[in-house]
């Protein structure tokens, strides 16, 4: 992506970009969604799956994975799009769980964006959620299954969500189990419920006029997705944040720190913070490889991420700084050397990063670099850094209040 791309970026929206992106490599592999096994790596596994995909990417997938490549995303995306519009101007779904009779309907006014809640775990289905939101003009507003939930229906409820889309993605096992793990948020939050997986109805056609891209609408959403505070200070506060902003910071890391588009990257963040957004897009929006490891893995046991750093060969992590240092053990391991080469850049996110810990970090990754942002959803940006003494080089479109 050349500096004339990334211009022409900050004047178009994020579902078109995607989907002229997507287009150029229809083929290619987007999303894997990692087996829950670890694995060791198997070169009979891995030449089977090159022999017979027809995308001939050389990434490191293995016999259990669920691969999706960007043609599919794209299918998925425009159904799905048109599918929202329907519902939300009203339209019956077959798949869709509503409250009992008498609740509100879905609000069909148009003066700011209706907001969509998201309950799902990383994953292929969140991903198509969130560009489908996006592509037909309404916010959407990420609701981590992992959260207790009575903070869900708070959330719920303060956000005045017009609908949820709940998943049932390849991680999960039974559909129907699913669809009734979703039943408090229509019986409690009475708000209605659609069920979507690339495995049963996701990609079902539903007709509906052509939509137009946000780009090209006369004015532009005031916000395009709601995220909610951790509430360590307080009770939770919904944040809104713009389209603008969420390309001003892409456009800002492909303008320093490029991706080419052969890269793998992690989707590893929980939903409920900032960064997961942008694990997303700086993979699609570049058309790299994006690796979902099992949630539930992860939540198990949150050292096992060294597992898929090394078994996929990722070139780009985002983390916070406690758990990097939770990983330095496993880093000094001899087993995993491999992380030493393939690991170019590392994103330190949320926290303070302490001189002790960089000093250790350097030590083990000497072909790494290590990048220090500290930021928050309450304001949504990070720690100004630079690399010499020319302050106002290279800001990007930021403001600076001080």
């Amino acid at each position: 992506m050349n500096q004339k791309n990334l211009s022409s970026l900050r004047s178009c929206c994020i579902s078109h970009e995607f989907y002229k992106s997507a287009s150029k490599n229809p083929n290619k592999i987007a999303v894997i969604h990692s087996s829950r096994r670890h694995h060791t790596k198997s070169t009979t596994e891995i030449d089977h799956f090159i022999e017979t995909s027809p995308s001939h990417d050389h990434h490191s997938v293995y016999k259990d994975d669920v691969c999706f490549t960007y043609s599919e995303i794209l299918e998925a995306v425009d159904s799905l799009s048109r599918r929202l519009r329907f519902i939300l101007d009203g339209g019956a779904d077959p798949y869709l769980i509503r409250p009992s009779p008498g609740s509100t309907p879905i609000d069909q006014s148009t003066n700011t964006p209706r907001v969509v809640g998201l309950y799902m775990v990383p994953s292929v289905e969140y991903i198509i959620s969130v560009l489908s939101i996006l592509r037909c003009g309404e916010a959407f507003m990420p609701l981590d299954p992992s959260w207790p939930k009575e903070r869900v229906l708070s959330v719920v409820s303060s956000s005045n969500s017009k609908l949820i889309l709940c998943g049932s993605t390849s991680f999960d096992e039974n559909y129907s189990h699913q669809i009734n793990k979703y039943r408090f948020l229509v019986d409690n939050g009475g708000c209605p419920v659609l069920v979507i997986s690339m495995k049963t109805n996701l990609n079902n056609y539903f007709s509906s006029p052509s939509l137009l891209w946000p780009c090209e609408h006369k004015t532009l959403r005031p916000f395009c997705y709601l995220m909610y505070t951790s509430g360590s200070t307080g009770k939770p506060k919904g944040v809104c944040g713009t389209e603008q902003g969420l390309l001003n910071r892409f456009v800002w890391m492909q303008d320093m720190y490029p991706l080419c588009g052969e890269e793998t990257l992690l989707f590893k963040t929980s939903i409920g913070f900032i960064d997961h957004l942008q694990e997303i897009l700086g993979a699609l929006l570049t058309t790299c490889t994006l690796v979902i490891p099992p949630f539930s893995v992860l939540k198990e046991n949150i050292l096992s991420i060294t597992e898929y750093l090394q078994d996929y060969s990722i070139n780009r992590l985002v983390a916070i700084p406690s758990l990097m240092r939770m990983l330095l053990p496993s880093l000094q391991s001899s087993y995993y050397t491999t992380i030493q080469t393939s690991l170019q850049l590392l994103i330190l996110s949320g926290e303070i990063l302490h001189l002790s810990l960089w000093s250790s970090l350097i030590k083990l990754l000497p072909n790494t670099t290590i990048l220090n942002l500290y930021g928050s959803t309450e304001v949504i940006v990070h720690i100004l850094t630079v690399e010499n003494f020319h302050l106002f080089w290279r800001l990007s479109h930021l403001l600076l209040f001080q």
